[in-house]
């Protein structure tokens, strides 16, 4: 059931104009809420479990801003990839291990080209190992108050284990946004050069819906295509959390309709994001609605998260956050090297216990140790 703060009237007029996306088998998780009181003007199973897909590379951002305030590294710091993170699957950047970047670059390739070997990276890089980085974000999430989040790892791969709520997910993105406001500009990229490449962002609403600022999308088979899309009009920001749509497509379209409503109601709503009464069954396990978004794909396929694959199932009626730009994209230029910064702690300190672990070799008997003299040849002991 959605719960509306919405005038009656005007809501009924935007059904009548369609306005409304038409509900899918499943009840959608979704969240509307105005970011700097965090008034909740709309909410539909807010409190459902669900699979976060790429939603989790928000929370690898926080912990990396948390641990940047820290002082453990800086956006200049060096993020290598390693051989456990050049094999993520797609989407990814594809990199060689040992290959290395600027944290501030590997920011903008996880949260725009939602590359799964680059947040795998920054796990490593700024945690030591993805458990201990996954311990992190466990330990934000719980002093932020998301009660129905678990994390497991960086990039959103599936895990039963991985799960939160779209209300858990607005917890985040005021935590995000209000704690963070210089970091803004990363969410609200139009796409990337990478070399020849060119990187477009996977939020259909970035260049297309007027004031659109962010923020990030997810999709795997287990969770249907989720978004987060943020836009700003005069100084006011809303945030829509959507999950478990059917296309990419339609997720920007019911994140744009939210939106367009709470532009149009601007003094509705009711309780804030932090007050909202629990409802519902909070600690059911998270669904999953594999077969239903993949359903002749291998369980082995179905899992395996991929913004790029998300996006080439896009089909269905001329949407218009399916027209080109009307405009040229802003690119920002992202690729290796230039990291001048210091070697993230926790990464450095994964290294250094690695070298202390190798074995010291014995001294060779015809050669004199350290100290000593040569032993006389043939001696017996």
């Amino acid at each position: 059931m959605r719960h509306s703060f919405f005038p009656k009237g005007l809501l009924a007029g935007l059904v009548a104009l369609g306005a409304l996306a038409a509900a899918p088998a499943w009840a959608n998780p979704s969240i509307l809420f105005d970011l700097n009181t965090g008034r909740v003007l709309q909410h539909q199973d807010a409190f459902q479990r669900w699979h976060p897909a790429s939603l989790t590379k928000l929370m690898t951002a926080y912990v990396t801003f948390r641990a940047i305030d820290a002082g453990e590294l800086t956006l200049q710091s060096p993020i290598k990839v390693t051989k456990k993170s050049a094999a993520e699957p797609p989407s990814k950047m594809g990199y060689k291990p040992g290959s290395v970047m600027t944290l501030d670059n590997a920011l903008k390739m996880m949260l725009i080209k939602s590359a799964n070997d680059i947040a795998y990276a920054v796990g490593e890089n700024v945690g030591g190992t993805i458990p201990a980085f996954a311990d992190r974000m466990n330990t934000e999430a719980a002093r932020l108050g998301m009660t129905g989040s678990h994390f497991t790892n960086a990039n959103g791969l599936h895990d039963p284990l991985n799960y939160t709520t779209a209300h858990d997910l607005a917890i985040l993105v005021r935590a995000i946004r209000t704690e963070y406001p210089q970091y803004a500009p990363y969410f609200a990229i139009e796409g990337l050069s990478a070399g020849k490449k060119v990187l477009k962002s996977f939020n259909l609403l970035v260049g297309r819906y007027p004031g659109a600022d962010g923020m990030k999308t997810g999709f795997v088979c287990a969770s249907g295509f989720n978004m987060i899309g943020s836009a700003t009009r005069n100084g006011h920001t809303l945030v829509a959390v959507v999950l478990g749509e059917k296309t990419a497509v339609s997720r920007a379209e019911t994140a744009a309709n939210l939106l367009n409503q709470g532009f149009a109601t601007p003094d509705a709503g009711g309780a804030t994001v932090a007050t909202l009464p629990v409802y519902g069954n909070p600690t059911a396990a998270p669904l999953d609605i594999r077969d239903q978004i993949c359903p002749k794909k291998p369980a082995a396929t179905a899992a395996a998260p991929s913004e790029d694959a998300g996006e080439q199932a896009a089909t269905g009626p001329k949407s218009p956050y399916l027209e080109k730009l009307d405009h040229e994209p802003r690119l920002v230029a992202v690729g290796l090297g230039g990291a001048t910064g210091p070697v993230p702690k926790a990464f450095a300190a994964i290294a250094a216990q690695s070298y202390a672990d190798v074995p010291i070799p014995t001294w060779r008997p015809d050669r004199p140790a350290p100290g000593g003299t040569l032993a006389a040849q043939g001696d017996s002991q």
